[in-house]
This record gives C-alpha cells, structure tokens and sequence, in this order.
C-alpha cells in the first residue's frame, strides 16, 4: 500500500482506469472524465494503486475508503496476545495447600498463551537453604504438570535475592 492517498485534484496522471462505486470497470479514461463522472455522483475519485501505468482510481466516499484501509489493518494485525509474562511469587515457608492454589492460578495463565515467571524470593537465614527453596519450586511444578504439560523457556537460575525461572503451556 502506499503512504499517501491521492483523491480528486491531487491525482497526477493524466490517463487513469477507473473502477466506480460497485466495483464495475469503467475502463481508461482521461483524468479529467473520471473526476467529472465522481462529481456527477457526488463521490470522490481515489487513487488505489500507483504501481501501475496508468494508475487504477475508485469512484468511492471517500470516508469509506478510509474506514476499509484502516479495518483492513486492524485485521492484519495478530489477535494473540503472546509474550505476556505473568508472574507468580512462591514463599520459603508455602503449604501444600497454596502451592495448589497457585498451580490452578499458573494453569490460567498458561490455558490463556501467557508464559510463567515463577520467583521465590530468600531472606535472611533462607538463603542457606537452598536445596529447601529448589525443592519447593520443583514441588510447584510437578504440581502444574498435573494439570497440563508445560515446557521450561528458562531453567531454574540463582538471582540476587533468590530464584526465578520461566514456563510456558507444552503445545
């Protein structure tokens, strides 16, 4: 598609093939006709395509077309929304229980094409424990795994102030 949309007085070929507004070919015709046969229906005369010689014009609102290019786009575009991170936070001290919970919350997110950030941050003393925190995150995701596959984008990596890794839905 073009950058610029040319209509009426601002079409610079002197020649043009016009289309009219039930998309019937009218043929080649001078510029100045096609511009006379729009006014005659009160509509403008749209430059569609220049890449052609002569270039191809609609006899169309000149609104409409707009409406349609900008539809048109709108369609184009991706309707998944992909790449969305949600994170879930697990604890040094998490029950069973919540860890559960947190793996019906994770199976959410995963079912809906976000990945998974899961954080366990350590404290203090937790952080001489960490054989104890690595447990609990693999008992998070054995957990997860239950309820659907999902595959490790980012293993398990020691941060600062504690660990994180990134999952997402096994497809």
């Amino acid at each position: 598609m073009q950058n610029r949309i040319y209509i009426n007085s601002q079409i610079r070929a002197n020649e043009v093939r016009v289309i009219d507004e039930t998309e019937k070919q009218l043929g080649v015709m001078s510029l100045a006709e096609a511009l006379n046969k729009a006014k005659e229906k009160n509509l403008d005369l749209i430059q569609v395509t220049d890449k052609v010689v002569p270039p191809v014009c609609k006899i169309m609102d000149y609104g409409k077309y707009l409406y349609r290019l900008q539809k048109k786009e709108k369609d184009a575009k991706p309707k998944t929304k992909s790449g969305q991170i949600k994170g879930i936070r697990l604890t040094f001290a998490i029950s069973e229980h919540d860890i559960e919970i947190r793996a019906i919350q994770a199976e959410k997110f995963l079912k809906e094409g976000d990945r998974i950030k899961i954080e366990m941050r350590l404290k203090g003393r937790e952080k001489a424990h960490q054989d104890f925190a690595k447990e609990k995150i693999k008992k998070f995701l054995d957990a997860l795994e239950k309820l659907l596959p999902i595959k490790v984008e980012r293993d398990l990596k020691r941060e600062f102030g504690g660990f994180t890794i990134i999952i997402s839905k096994n497809r």
